[in-house]
């Protein structure tokens, strides 16, 4: 079949999926916003109990790894990951859940080969990298300073 450009791209238009990112991004944003107002409610909690702002923050940051850890582990984690995909990314229970799926998935290699080896394989270059990117924006910053 022979097909000119005008045809071809009128072709092309037609089979081509429609972009879905404006309603990507809205879910994204309103999962990642609901997970942070979540963890701002957690935050208000341990203070209305009567602990400091900082060791509040701390034991917020600990629950927020805690849930991630656990949603992941029941396997509603990754629904959630799938309908709003950068959304749970971002916030600190995405990192619970790049730590913990990867461990799950390997578990069967053993404690050591599987699990021990596998757990870091997706946060272990996060954390690599941050730390770095940290260590060399302190010295720049000092220089600087």
């Amino acid at each position: 079949m022979k097909m000119t450009n005008g045809e071809y791209a009128k072709y092309v238009k037609e089979k081509t999926p429609r972009s879905k990112t404006g309603a990507d991004m809205l879910k994204a944003f309103l999962v990642g916003g609901l997970i942070c107002c979540i963890g701002q409610a957690i935050l208000d909690g341990y203070t209305s109990l009567g602990m400091e702002t900082e060791n509040a923050s701390i034991a917020t940051s600990v629950t927020l790894v805690f849930l991630g850890a656990l949603l992941t582990g029941l396997g509603v984690y990754d629904n959630i990951a799938k309908f709003a995909g950068a959304g749970t990314l971002v916030p600190i229970t995405g990192f619970a859940n790049s730590v913990v799926s990867p461990a799950l998935e390997f578990k069967s290699e053993g404690y050591v080969t599987g699990t021990g080896a596998k757990m870091f394989i997706i946060a272990g270059p996060v954390i690599v990298y941050g730390t770095t990117a940290s260590v060399l924006y302190g010295i720049i910053y000092c220089l600087v300073r």
